[in-house]
């Protein structure tokens, strides 16, 4: 029996504002970043699904340690090997008041599979062959072999309206939902307005099936300067913030008229290399074409892995609000492998790395890494450029929004890129699949490999492990996958984030942050009075 956190999340916060007074009646929180678009399916951005599950519900719900719980499926069950039964809710409404059903969900999956934004949602139904709707609360998915993880990747599968969304091409999805005119979703607010790159406003849906929510509006105001989000939150502009920057974190702590809330999650920062033959952003030291890109040769990786200092990275660089780790999964994660030992730095040795791979003088890179998407990534990307100076590689930091680097990173204009990524569905196999799988439209596996990675061995390992129903065996096959992926050095995992959300006390109350750094309005409830 699944239990519904989400609707007793809602009724909880309706109770509070119940005794709070009429007074709280708007949250406004402030963020680093917020939606790229009010089409749900046009990114997976985890900025963008966290703005936007509070219009649209997905079929499964992510509990606060990423447990999987009902959502607008309340109930599931694999019929055979290759198909998984979803029984819907009844009684459900859109925010134009017309009914969901299964017609809706599988609109929803076509659009998904179709569509193409800077990180496709089409990961979350790469398995789908098939949506049978057996009747309008009841509906088959059949997938292209056991799937044994697809209610985990439903977590994301955001339904929209069918009637709503009918004759949208990809060029014009964007603009029927940033106008309102699709954006109909059956979550516990109705969109209200949206400024890119300044806020997003929801009002309150009276009718969700998860119960009345507590505030009547939310406001997510976009901050991305950490110090000025500080600011605000100080001076009563916002009601909470999210994302704390660490230096601030003590003095927040201090402080009697807020308090402050920490939680681990599964954000893992890495960086990841181009395996391409020729790459954009790599020179000899005197900006000469160099023969080759320098990233293939696996000893030119493990030098750079044997440079880079990850407890410094979680204890300088990220204030202490972060953990060194050595897999591109958290040990929460199921598949992560307790065997695999992190790297330790080793300087003499890296040098000579690189002077057997045939570069005793270095050469000259460009680092690009996301300065506003999480916490610390500014300050990770600039000690990293300052880490690798010490093996002689000149480096030049190019930090850069995650708005403009995303994009320019599908064009293929990155050599590399340091970036976090989590685990969001609880499963190795959500990233490895992803990004170490070769990049195979026709298997829908590999959408997240921007770097032209292949190895038929990771391959195999990686398809074995999404078709394997017995968890011991999944979970050795995954384990195999982290062991091949750290050896190959696809990419680099250096550290987890730690989180911080501070609040006002007289205003919000917020008891535990969640392991996928994702807030939400029905999370914070008015502080009683």
């Amino acid at each position: 029996m699944h239990r519904n956190r989400h609707r007793l999340a809602l009724a909880a916060a309706a109770t509070a504002l119940i005794s709070g007074g009429a007074a709280a009646q708007t949250l406004t929180m402030g963020v680093r970043a917020g939606p790229e678009s009010i089409d749900p399916h046009f990114t997976a951005t985890g900025t963008h699904s966290e703005a936007l599950k509070h219009v649209f519900d997905t079929l499964t719900h992510s509990g606060p340690q990423l447990q999987i719980e009902p959502g607008l499926a309340e109930s599931w069950r694999a019929v055979d090997a290759n198909t998984w039964e979803f029984r819907l809710r009844r009684g459900v409404k859109f925010h134009d008041g017309s009914d969901m059903t299964a017609e809706d969900v599988a609109a929803s999956i076509r659009r998904m599979q179709t569509l193409s934004g800077p990180n496709p949602t089409r990961i979350y139904v790469r398995r789908v062959q098939e949506v049978r709707v057996i009747d309008p609360h009841t509906i088959h998915i059949v997938t292209s072999g056991p799937s044994p993880t697809l209610p985990n990747d439903f977590i994301r599968l955001f339904v929209t309206s069918a009637r709503a969304t009918a004759g949208l091409t990809p060029e014009t999805s964007n603009e029927a939902f940033n106008s309102g005119r699709a954006a109909i979703g059956t979550g516990p607010y109705r969109f209200g307005s949206w400024t890119p790159r300044e806020q997003f406003t929801v009002d309150r849906f009276d009718g969700h099936w998860g119960g009345r929510p507590a505030w009547a509006r939310h406001v997510r105001r976009e901050i991305p300067n950490d110090a000025n989000r500080v600011a605000q939150l100080r001076t009563g502009q916002v009601d909470m913030i999210v994302r704390v920057p660490a230096a601030d974190v003590p003095t927040l702590e201090r402080d009697r008229t807020l308090s402050v809330v920490k939680a681990d999650t599964v954000y893992v920062f890495n960086l990841s290399f181009d395996f391409r033959e020729t790459t954009p952003q790599v020179t000899a030291r005197d900006g000469s074409r160099l023969a080759s890109n320098p990233y293939r040769d696996p000893r030119v990786r493990e030098a750079i892995d044997l440079a880079l200092d990850r407890r410094a990275l979680a204890e300088v660089a990220m204030e202490g609000l972060g953990t060194p780790q050595g897999q591109m999964v958290t040990p929460n994660i199921f598949g992560f492998n307790r065997t695999l030992q992190m790297t330790t730095p080793n300087l003499p040795r890296a040098r000579q790395l690189l002077a057997e791979a045939g570069y005793p003088n270095g050469f000259r890179m460009v680092l690009n890494f996301t300065n506003d998407r999480l916490p610390g990534d500014r300050g990770v990307g600039t000690a990293m450029a300052q880490m690798l100076a010490r093996i002689g590689i000149e480096v030049q930091a190019a930090g850069q929004p995650a708005a403009v680097i995303f994009p320019a990173r599908t064009r293929g204009e990155l050599s590399n890129i340091m970036a976090g990524w989590g685990t969001l569905t609880g499963e190795a196999s959500y990233y490895y699949s992803s990004n170490a799988h070769t990049n195979d439209p026709q298997r829908r596996l590999g959408a997240f490999n921007w770097h032209g990675y292949s190895n038929p061995e990771m391959d195999r390992l990686i398809q074995a492990a999404e078709f394997e129903l017995d968890d011991n065996r999944r979970r050795e096959l995954l384990e195999q996958t982290g062991a091949l992926f750290n050896r190959e050095r696809v990419a680099l995992p250096l550290a987890s984030v730690n989180s911080a959300w501070a609040m006002r006390r007289d205003r919000v109350t917020m008891t535990a942050g969640r392991a996928d750094e994702e807030t939400y309005a029905w999370d914070v409830t008015p502080a009683a009075r």
